[in-house]
């Protein structure tokens, strides 16, 4: 079902604040005004849209929502052995380009999984084998692929490696590492003790990126120089972080999950600068 919420002006603008380099303990910001929810079971990692539909991600299934009306028009199930946690997903072309991993196993080993977006059949896998961390994001931006990396404390984590070493790394088209950034101080200390679930890049060239529990989104940039990331203003959502997506068709729409209550939803959010 879809329920849509007026969104004024006075609401809007009470969540427009960007909040910047926030300490670990300070309260998160108000929420940006919500226009969409879809009920959606697989709604437990993540959602991504083509502006038309959006698809509810879990670890080893996929459903396709049109968001029209909200109903499912086709459902994926995959074989747990096979897909023990997929996180992430993004629509490129006729593809749903997923993030895969075999999170909470150790040694860390990740995949990209590859569906049609129109039927949702599982068209490829690329084995990226053992890496820096667990494959959490994949996403598409200016002819290159770029992978969030996440590593944890404690469940899931590798001896040596806590959430401190997670990394944004772009990719060339066969998903071959060129560069890499760690995110910045501030921004870790709120993913703590898990990482970032989720990362989209904004039509405004910045990088939007949430953590495993906290309603918030961290607008970030590459730096001019050196390897850490650029915290530029974190917002309120109305979810508790997981796995994002812009939809393509609504200027400063975001797609982001409530596992708890098994929705999709969609947040308009105001701009950083």
């Amino acid at each position: 079902m879809v329920r849509a919420l007026l969104v004024g002006t006075g609401l809007l603008a009470l969540a427009g604040g960007a909040i910047a380099q926030a300490p670990a303990d300070a309260p998160s910001p108000p929420a940006s005004a919500v226009s969409l929810r879809i009920k959606a079971q697989e709604a437990h990692q993540g959602a991504a849209s083509d502006g038309t539909y959006v698809y509810a991600i879990d670890n080893d299934r996929i459903g396709k929502y049109r968001i029209a009306d909200g109903q499912r028009v086709a459902q994926w199930q995959g074989e747990r052995r096979l897909y023990p946690h997929m996180n992430s997903c993004t629509v490129v072309g006729a593809e749903l380009v997923c993030a895969a991993s075999n999170y909470p196993a150790v040694p860390q080993t990740s995949a990209v999984e590859i569906f049609d977006t129109k039927t949702l059949k599982h068209v490829r896998s690329v084995s990226l084998g053992f890496g820096p961390g667990s494959l959490t994001v994949m996403d598409r931006h200016d002819g290159k692929w770029w992978a969030v990396f996440a590593n944890y404390e404690g469940k899931g984590g590798e001896p040596g490696r806590d959430y401190r070493y997670t990394a944004l790394v772009r990719m060339d088209d066969a998903f071959r590492a060129e560069a890499s950034w760690a995110f910045p101080a501030d921004v870790l200390a709120r993913f703590a003790p898990k990482s970032c679930s989720g990362l989209s890049w904004g039509t405004d060239g910045l990088i939007y990126a949430t953590g495993h529990d906290r309603p918030e989104v961290y607008a970030l940039t590459l730096p001019e120089a050196g390897s850490v990331l650029e915290h530029v203003g974190t917002l309120g959502i109305a979810t508790p972080g997981q796995a994002i997506d812009w939809d393509p068709r609504a200027l400063r729409r975001l797609w982001s999950i409530g596992r708890g209550a098994g929705e999709m939803v969609a947040s308009e959010m105001p701009p950083v600068r």
